[in-house]
């Protein structure tokens, strides 16, 4: 079995076993599902909305001022929501030390709900899980990192990954040897947010190296365990080609494929056979010189120290040719890691805790205008609407004002509203408050979430 197979069957057993059962886990994304992100600036929302209805200046200044109390309330609400992130991920953080930790039983219900309310959140941010089909796939491809990458699939008990936009780019990629070069068309993804989990200390099977392993083993073991054991790593990326979603991983080191083997082995064999040749005839005259001069025999010929010179100079090539080697060995691993370094690490964005402030602010601002979309247009249509009807209207103005075709989340939009009582319901027909009733409204929300903080 090659190690492809063995990587594309251990990610599939790890993703299989923790991917989500229904919507309510974070959404999985299907082939050609569109989008509900939306990529709008919250300001010039507000400018293009009030310019298309051309309210009154009154109704103009209460339309913005609802604007600017649904996103203090929101601020507000996922202030607590940023809280619970940190407090969660606190025994999880690699740069926790082991004081943090916990009993077993408490470590697992503090991870469970670590992962569920970090992927509610990034649900909210309109982030939506990738299938695991779709990484396992990936790791039989290769976009614009076009190396072997070989990932530990082995220490993690829990692999999920979600994205945000995508689209078609095309990029010239090498082959020959990198004479010729061909255009390939690849699916890029805007954002991905990676989470990977690594096992806790009694899913650990290998201990320590025991002694007699050697030093390379105990150089591999090292390596292998840099990460501490129950650590949870969070990732965000930008601009990451499906192909390779194989790099993001931690621990991923680049190793040499066939083709690399035999581009260096082939000249090493054959420029070191000659050399093995030419000294296997003069090494016996070397060690007979070495022997008359450490007193061990007692013969030597006339023509044996030029040989045991040559010998010399023989085994000084060899070494220098085994240098050269090496050398090449090395380049040609420093070039593959240039590729990841160029396509890939420049493009992290965060990680860690430091994520939960990005996807928090994401899941805010989606909120923002998923509600004041919702409300604009049940304000502004000629009579009451449905669920359905609001999700095509909203849809069409934002077509309308800014060329962008998203899935407009209606029950979220309508869900929010009915949460903070603005909605009208009658007999499936929906409708909202003016601006200045809907602002009181707001303002009443909004006392009440300072009470509860005083409180």
């Amino acid at each position: 079995m090659t190690f492809a197979m063995l990587t594309r069957r251990n990610l599939q057993a790890i993703v299989e076993s923790t991917a989500p059962t229904n919507e309510a886990s974070g959404g999985v994304a299907a082939p050609g599902q569109r989008e509900r992100f939306i990529p709008v600036r919250k300001s010039d929302l507000v400018e293009a909305l009030v310019a298309r209805r051309g309210l009154a200046s009154e109704e103009e200044a209460g339309l913005r001022r609802l604007a600017h109390a649904l996103g203090a309330i929101f601020h507000q609400r996922y202030f607590d929501e940023l809280d619970r992130l940190r407090e969660a991920y606190f025994y999880f953080d690699p740069e926790v030390g082991p004081e943090a930790r916990r009993a077993a039983a408490d470590l697992e219900g503090a991870y469970g709900m670590l992962r569920d309310e970090f992927v509610r959140v990034l649900n909210e941010a309109n982030f939506v899980e990738i299938p695991h089909q779709e990484i396992v796939r990936a790791f039989g491809e290769h976009a614009l990192v076009r190396v072997k990458i070989k990932v530990p699939l082995e220490d993690y008990r829990d692999i999920r990954m979600f994205r945000r936009g995508d689209h078609k780019q095309t990029v010239d990629v090498p082959y020959l040897f990198g004479l010729r070069r061909r255009r390939l068309e690849i699916e890029v993804y805007d954002d991905v947010v990676l989470m990977v989990a690594k096992k806790p200390e009694e899913d650990v099977s290998d201990g320590p190296p025991p002694a007699r392993a050697g030093f390379w083993r105990a150089r591999k073991q090292k390596r292998k365990h840099r990460l501490r054991a129950g650590a949870v790593l969070f990732k965000y990326f930008r601009h990451i080609a499906r192909g390779d979603l194989e790099a993001l991983f931690p621990n991923a080191r680049v190793v040499m494929s066939l083709t690399d083997q035999f581009t260096l082995g082939v000249p090493a064999v054959v420029g070191g056979v000659p050399i093995l040749l030419k000294l296997a005839s003069t090494l016996t005259v070397l060690f007979a010189v070495l022997g008359f001069y450490l007193g061990l025999s007692g013969a030597l010929h006339d023509n044996d120290t030029q040989q045991a010179l040559a010998a010399l100079s023989g085994l000084f090539a060899l070494g220098a040719f085994v240098l050269r080697q090496w050398g090449n060995f090395h380049r040609q691993s420093l070039i593959h890691q240039k590729q990841v370094t160029d396509n890939i690490y420049y493009r992290n964005i965060n990680n860690n805790s430091g994520i939960f402030h990005y996807i928090i602010g994401e899941a805010e601002d989606q909120d923002w205008k998923e509600t004041l979309l919702a409300y604009f247009c049940l304000l502004t249509a000629p009579s009451p609407l449905s669920g359905a009807a609001l999700g095509a209207r909203v849809e069409e103005l934002l077509v309308e004002l800014f060329d962008i075709h998203v899935a407009f989340g209606a029950d979220d939009g309508l869900a929010k509203l009915r949460s903070f009582d603005l909605l009208r319901e009658d007999g499936g027909h929906l409708a909202v408050p003016p601006p200045a009733e809907a602002l009181a409204q707001l303002e009443k929300e909004w006392a009440g979430l300072l009470s509860a903080k005083a409180s």
